[in-house]
């Protein structure tokens, strides 16, 4: 019975010690509660990009348009009452690492949708990943295959056969040139097919190719190609690759005395390939999704709030990152939902969306119908040249 006695009387003790605790501790649990319960659950969006490796500039200027977006968004209030959080990961430029974080993004941070890349060669690494996942991933890559992965998959720029297009018409009717030659990177998605379509395009309309040379990713001499185009003596030459490279293929062109137009795509599209080329980028035009003398409201008004959160001129790859994500703002505010199948849905159904670069209405394909702007090299710097619209 003393032992009883005794073990109620511990009992009791203990009670009135948690007692106590819990009085000093209320205030602060109280105070814990009230942030938690006034503080909603993000949204959480993945994103994907070279922000190191041959082709960071893309990546960090990517970086920069999407963070703008949503800090704006959150600015306003967020979405949906939730403010959203951006999660960003490097895919380094290395093949096969899109496919990593994507998995990483969708399981461990388990977020609504994807943004990225702008590679297409990296987005179609990711998009079976997101599509497996019914997870909607938006893409700035512009090779068709990508959105033809699936019905998850979505684009905000337009695609390659647009553009090739557009610059097999404009090196025969501006440039006046029926004979052209091709330097292609053979391991690079986006090359190849742009230079299909542009190729189609020469030929439907009765130009010539009259020569094709190839060169993969990662090459730092191309005279060898160069000599042998030179020798073909064609009236253009169009060379579909990304900055890297172009920059010195255009440099050792010269230096060989190679001095007809060389012509592009938006895979030029960087500060870089002027700082590559020089003045050997005289006399050469490419095909880009944007231009800082695009005189839209929207985007006027883009250009400014860029140019004063970072102090500089945007480029072409901000403003379709910019844009990737007020597709996902429209998208879920239509939706009523951050149900991925309801984003899906809601992504699908985007018609004349105001953006930075463009309207935006998404086709059966999930594709935008997006103008392209032609630009040149002026004054040691690449300038408006003219709209082309689809």
């Amino acid at each position: 019975m003393a032992r009883s006695a005794a073990t109620r009387q511990s009992i009791l003790s203990l009670a009135a010690r948690f007692a106590h605790r819990l009085v000093v501790l209320a205030p602060s649990l109280l105070l814990s509660f009230s942030v938690a319960a006034a503080t909603p659950e993000p949204i959480k969006i993945g994103a994907y990009a070279s922000l190191t490796g041959k082709e960071a500039a893309w990546g960090q200027s990517y970086e920069k348009g999407s963070r703008l977006a949503v800090h704006e968004i959150n600015a306003a209030g967020g979405i949906l009452g939730r403010p959203v959080q951006l999660i960003f990961e490097d895919n380094q430029s290395k093949a096969g690492e899109s496919a990593t974080v994507a998995r990483k993004l969708i399981s461990r941070d388990a977020v609504v949708a994807l943004l990225g890349e702008v590679s297409s060669g990296r987005s179609l690494e990711a998009a079976p990943v997101c599509q497996a996942a019914r997870i909607p991933m938006i893409s700035s890559g512009s090779n068709p295959r990508v959105t033809e992965v699936g019905s998850y998959i979505f684009r905000v720029n337009y695609i390659d056969p647009f553009q090739g297009t557009v610059m097999a018409k404009f090196a025969k009717e501006k440039l006046g040139a029926k004979r052209v030659a091709l330097l292609t990177d053979v391991t690079n998605a986006y090359s190849v097919g742009l230079a299909k379509y542009f190729r189609e395009k020469i030929v439907a309309d009765g130009g010539t190719i009259v020569l094709e040379q190839k060169y993969s990713a990662g090459e730092r001499d191309f005279k060898a190609q160069l000599t042998t185009i030179r020798s073909a003596a064609p009236a253009a030459l169009f060379v579909p690759g990304y900055y890297t490279e172009v920059g010195l293929i255009v440099a050792q062109a010269r230096e060989l005395g190679f001095k007809a137009p060389i012509l592009g795509g938006d895979g030029w599209a960087a500060p870089q390939l002027v700082e590559l080329g020089g003045s050997a980028l005289a006399d050469t035009y490419y095909c880009d999704n944007f231009s800082v003398e695009n005189d839209s409201a929207e985007a006027q008004a883009f250009i400014t709030r860029y140019r004063s959160r970072y102090n500089e001129d945007p480029d072409s790859i901000s403003p379709l990152a910019y844009d990737a994500v007020g597709m996902l703002r429209d998208a879920i505010t239509r939706a009523g939902s951050t149900e991925p199948e309801k984003i899906r849905a809601a992504l699908a159904t985007i018609r004349d969306l105001p953006g930075a670069s463009g309207s935006i209405t998404v086709d059966a394909q999930r594709n935008p119908a997006k103008p392209a702007y032609i630009v040149a090299f002026r004054e040691g710097r690449f300038r408006f040249l003219e709209t082309v619209r689809p």
